[in-house]
């Protein structure tokens, strides 16, 4: 059975810098694509990063050049480093599964059939 935990979240300030890890166990990582979703409260949850099974990597406009996705396959994780937070970034993080076959991953939730819990971030003064 496919599971995924998330792990790394916590508070920091702005400018601070966090890393997310999605330990993936039950099914093979490098046959799935990841994503990291977000949701802040009052607003709908937002995909943020995905990385396909090719490390084909994709990221919302609003993260790029800060987040960086990447995976480990031989020890099942992935991992979102997010550097220069910002309050904006305030969230709780998700991340999914895609075991479709796939060319690239994409952002859209409903494409992802496996969740974790979610961790909380919180950038903060």
């Amino acid at each position: 059975q496919l599971q995924l935990v998330e792990s790394g979240g916590g508070l920091v300030q702005p400018g601070g810098s966090l890393k997310l890890s999605c330990a993936v166990s039950g099914f093979a990582l490098h046959r799935v694509a990841i994503g990291w979703f977000r949701q802040a409260p009052g607003k709908e949850r937002e995909g943020v990063s995905c990385i396909n099974s090719r490390n084909g990597t994709r990221y919302t406009d609003s993260v790029k050049g800060r987040f960086t996705i990447s995976r480990d396959n031989a020890q099942g994780t992935v991992s979102l480093q997010m550097n220069n937070l910002k309050p904006e970034d305030t969230a709780v993080y998700y991340c999914a599964a895609d075991r479709r076959i796939v060319p690239m991953c994409g952002l859209i939730d409903r494409a992802f059939d496996v969740w974790g819990q979610g961790t909380q971030v919180t950038v903060t003064s």
